[in-house]
């Protein structure tokens, strides 16, 4: 086993998101960086969020933030405080890159291109004061009496350790397992000691039964309300977009629902996904647009009529599910067969079977427990001069640039907090 003859002031693991920004805020500090990345090249992640457009970040206050990350947002009050969405914006601007806030306050370069995002980035990191080793995992924390001292790493050489002052693990959590994020962070952080809490995909589409999703895959619906039901009782809901694929539901309200509907499904409870096609019409006012489009158009067919009410793809599913046949005039449609469009206009429903896991969720739930971390270091709260940064930590949040924000906030914090323990008088 061979060892590092070089000591560095901070060992960032893991080049995603958090751990460049981690590595570059602690090198701009002047402190000797390294940076160990298990894949061939940093970012690999990155190149991937908001289906290869990355989402960088979310246009709101803090307060929209706390309300949207899991399961304690003021735990990352210090952070926002620290480095928010200007700031990381700022530092792309600066480089070229574009950016645009679309519906929902999200915000996306205007290339389009995640490449842009992860280049600027690098670019923004420098190689001054950081050396930095790909196709290197770390196989364990090299401690010493309740202190961190360095890594031991499965290099390309052979297993080698590397000494340094501070150790930020930045490695994300088990989602996209291809990228990278498989879970080392865990194993390092219960080393350590740490406390993980129950690890679960989140962000992840849901697979419902039956083939009614197959027969509407690859519509999108928008303004529509998603209700989920867990043993016949409501949950909890979210309006906005979603979408049907082959095996069930997707899209941005379904993805911010699945966080709490894989936590049923986990104790073993009936979930249900309840869909309100007409979320701003009641029950009474949408009766009277019924009656009066059927009362103007009587003598039309009823799958000509439905096309005022619904998406062309819906139509053969609901007369279907209704029973009607399509070629029937308006006016020959009772109120009790009129009530069961009603109602299933307002309670489009699907039960959820399952998901598929860690490979297409966007990110992790649990993690390394932050009442073990020190919220304005990002510090380890049991061994000294350890910290984290990023998904590995038990933080996440709704889909629309929440997730990312929280690396960036949280590996800026920690490269400047380790930065300052590693070399006492930093310049700023």
């Amino acid at each position: 086993m061979e060892v590092s003859e070089k000591k560095y002031d901070v060992i960032v693991i893991g080049a995603g998101a958090s751990g460049i920004l981690a590595a570059g805020r602690a090198a701009h500090l002047d402190a000797r960086v390294l940076l160990v990345e298990k894949m061939k090249r940093a970012g690999r992640k990155i190149l991937i969020t908001g289906k290869g457009r990355c989402n960088i970040t979310h246009d709101a206050p803090p307060s929209v933030y706390y309300q949207n990350i899991f399961p304690a947002g003021r735990f990352l009050k210090h952070a926002f405080h620290a480095f928010f969405k200007d700031d990381i914006l700022r530092i792309l601007h600066e480089r070229g890159v574009e950016t645009t806030t679309e519906r929902g306050s999200r915000v996306f370069p205007v290339s389009n291109k995640s490449v842009d995002v992860l280049n600027a980035l690098k670019s923004w990191m420098g190689k001054k004061n950081i050396e930095m080793i790909c196709n290197t995992g770390v196989k364990e924390l090299l401690m010493e009496g309740g202190e961190v001292k360095g890594i031991r790493a499965i290099t390309e050489k052979g297993t080698r350790d590397f000494f340094g002052r501070c150790v930020i693990i930045c490695t994300g959590g088990k989602s996209y397992p291809a990228t990278g994020s498989s879970g080392d962070g865990y194993a390092l952080a219960r080393q350590a000691g740490h406390t993980i809490t129950d690890i679960r995909p989140a962000l992840v589409p849901l697979v419902t039964r039956g083939k009614l999703a197959e027969k509407l895959q690859g519509l999108g619906l928008k303004n529509v309300n998603a209700v989920v039901w867990v043993n016949g009782k409501k949950s909890t809901e979210e309006f906005g977009e979603l979408m049907f694929a082959h095996y069930g539901l997707t899209g941005p309200i379904i993805l911010t629902l699945s966080r709490h509907v894989v936590e049923e499904l986990q104790k073993g409870n009936k979930v249900e996904i309840s869909i309100d096609l007409k979320p701003a019409l009641d029950d009474k006012k949408l009766d009277a647009r019924l009656v009066r489009d059927l009362n103007t158009y009587g003598k039309k067919q009823i799958d000509n009529i439905f096309r005022l009410w619904l998406p062309s793809k819906l139509i053969p599913v609901f007369l279907e599910q209704l029973k009607l046949d399509a070629k029937m005039l308006c006016n020959q449609l009772g109120s009790e067969q009129r009530k069961k469009i009603r109602q299933l206009m307002k309670d489009f429903r699907f039960e959820v079977s399952g998901h598929p896991g860690f490979e297409e969720a966007i990110i992790t739930a649990g993690g390394v427990s932050t009442k073990e971390i020190y919220s304005k270091t990002m510090e380890s709260r049991l061994v000294k001069n350890l910290f984290f940064a990023g998904e590995v930590m038990d933080l996440d949040a709704s889909t629309g640039g929440f997730n990312l924000q929280i690396a960036f906030s949280t590996g800026w914090l920690a490269g400047q907090e380790s930065a300052s323990r590693a070399k006492p008088d930093p310049k700023t």
